[in-house]
């Protein structure tokens, strides 16, 4: 299975996680995502873009279902792994540079997943 970024953005630090979905989210398909995104503004994001929002309920939520979420996160324990090794810290001041930034990392990380996965046959002849 390989898993590629399809999608970058950079949103200031007082933005939360939920209110940048909107930069990122998919025009179809289901969101398996953290306790981050399930908020209004994420669900309100998903719907508009007409997605399924699949996110692990917070502990203090009224219809937190324990055993929806395990299995929510075996879903996105794969897609974890593109995520963690990204660095968290931005080098540059203002969104512009550090979105290009990120964008230039995703390219190189996807870059290195195809190499990884269908490496070149080099013939010497």
């Amino acid at each position: 299975m390989s898993f590629n970024i399809n999608k970058v953005a950079v949103t200031p630090a007082n933005v939360p996680d939920a209110d940048g979905l909107k930069n990122v989210c998919p025009s179809q398909g289901a969101i398996y995502a953290d306790k981050g995104y399930c908020g209004k503004k994420a669900k309100q994001a998903a719907a508009k873009r007409q997605c399924h929002l699949a996110a692990i309920k917070k502990n203090n939520m009224l219809n937190k279902n324990k055993d929806q979420d395990r299995w929510y996160t075996k879903i996105r324990a794969p897609y974890e792994r593109v995520f963690s090794q990204q660095n968290k810290r931005v080098r540059y001041v203002g969104v512009a540079k550090n979105q290009f930034a990120t964008f230039m990392e995703a390219i190189c990380f996807n870059l290195k997943r195809l190499a990884a996965l269908d490496p070149p046959n080099l013939c010497l002849s």
